[in-house]
């Protein structure tokens, strides 16, 4: 069974909650989030109620304080359950809004997009099998933004405020 357990301290302190799907709104369950336990599954969490704010993707184990899922701050309002998708995984992206401009086409992660693509500006994609993750700076460091199958015809379709992907990675599950 999928769980996340969600504390108000650190290091598994504090008032818990515990969540086994989706939640849009976590704000009467606790206060601050300053440490996490993902028992089992995927977990996409947001800062903001209704999935919205800085975007964090945790996997099965622990996380004793903000820092380690690579949070700005303690605040996790929304969550997230990923589903569980073994692959294919494709995904192409474009270097102008509405699908123009160089394209190329990705079925593995990529950690230095500019490196792969030669261009350091993501302004389109289409998601065509799988999940990803696109991270605002090389390695799968900086603000994250979790892409399901679909068009995003531009960045803040995705909920970014600039075109800037430095990485991104498959959402894959480990059995």
């Amino acid at each position: 069974m999928v769980k996340i357990i969600f504390y108000e301290g650190k290091n598994f302190q504090g008032r818990s909650f515990e969540c086994i799907s989706d939640s849009s709104d976590l704000s009467s369950h606790f206060n601050h989030c300053n440490s996490i336990r993902v028992e089992n599954g995927n977990w996409i969490l947001y800062e903001y109620p209704n999935f919205r704010g800085h975007q964090y993707f945790l996997r099965k184990g622990d996380y004793p304080d903000f820092q380690q899922w690579l949070g700005y701050n303690d605040s996790i309002k929304s969550c997230r359950l990923t589903p569980q998708h073994r692959g294919p995984f494709r995904l192409r992206v474009y270097e102008r809004e509405d699908f123009r401009g160089q394209m190329m086409e990705f079925t593995e992660d990529c950690p230095h997009v500019y490196e792969q693509f030669h261009y350091n500006d993501i302004h389109s994609c289409h998601v065509h099998d799988g999940y990803w993750m696109f991270y605002e700076e090389s390695n799968y460091r900086g603000r994250q933004y979790y892409l399901r199958p679909g068009e995003y015809r531009r960045y803040s379709d995705w909920g970014a405020s600039n075109p800037r992907i430095g990485s991104f990675r498959r959402v894959q599950h480990l059995y």
